[in-house]
């Protein structure tokens, strides 16, 4: 096995979920390397306290890349086939403009609606701050589905927006936030899919837990 790809926790690290996701539309064969609950860089990814997120880590024929978008970067220009960006140039701008959008901003949504699969909040009360960035983030699934015809952000094959975005699906299904017809049924497509039922169920399964992201909300 020459790739490993290193996580922190499937039930709480989005940015772990994207680049386990990435590898999988890659179709690259990896092992997962899970760090422990207790590790600090670990905790500090999961926390939002770190300046630079060092997980998830893909080690690949002897070369190590870290931060999703380089993942995606390298596994694009590594298995071109695999369509992870469009072939169309203004396709694939727009495809890294909104991945690049999902990841530097929308930070209120991350503070306030952190991803947590084992839980379930109804009716949950959703701030100014946070519904603002549904409210983009909607927008954005609105106008790529219109554009591209769907069922995917770019069309008939997933790419890196909707690994980008699939963590976003499940704070939606967590905290109960309610969506017009075609996000929903762009969250339950998207939720359905073998690869995210696996890395759900795992998420689920998971025995640790951070105590400052179970806080009562």
């Amino acid at each position: 096995m020459s790739a490993v790809l290193t996580i922190s926790s499937k039930n709480y690290s989005s940015w772990c979920l994207r680049g386990w996701l990435l590898c999988r539309m890659a179709g690259l064969d990896f092992e997962e390397e899970m760090l422990d609950a207790s590790d600090a860089s670990a905790r500090a990814e999961l926390l939002l306290l770190s300046p630079s997120f060092l997980v998830p880590a893909l080690t690949h024929n002897g070369i190590k890349v870290w931060d999703t978008l380089a993942i995606a970067e390298y596994l694009n220009e590594t298995f071109p086939a695999a369509g992870l960006l469009p072939k169309d140039a203004a396709a694939r701008a727009h495809c890294r403009a909104v991945s690049g959008e999902m990841h530097s901003g929308f930070t209120n949504l991350r503070s306030a609606l952190p991803m947590n699969l084992k839980s379930h909040y109804p009716g949950f009360k959703v701030w100014a701050g946070a519904q603002a960035d549904i409210d983009r983030i909607v927008t954005i699934w609105r106008d790529c589905l219109k554009k591209y015809g769907g069922p995917y952000l770019f069309g008939a094959k997933p790419t890196l927006a909707d690994a980008m975005y699939a963590p976003v699906v499940t704070r939606f299904q967590t905290y109960d936030v309610k969506l017009d017809r075609a996000a929903q049924d762009y969250c339950d497509m998207i939720l359905s899919l073998p690869d995210m039922q696996e890395w759900i169920e795992a998420g689920k399964a998971e025995p640790a837990a951070v105590e400052e992201l179970e806080a009562e909300f």
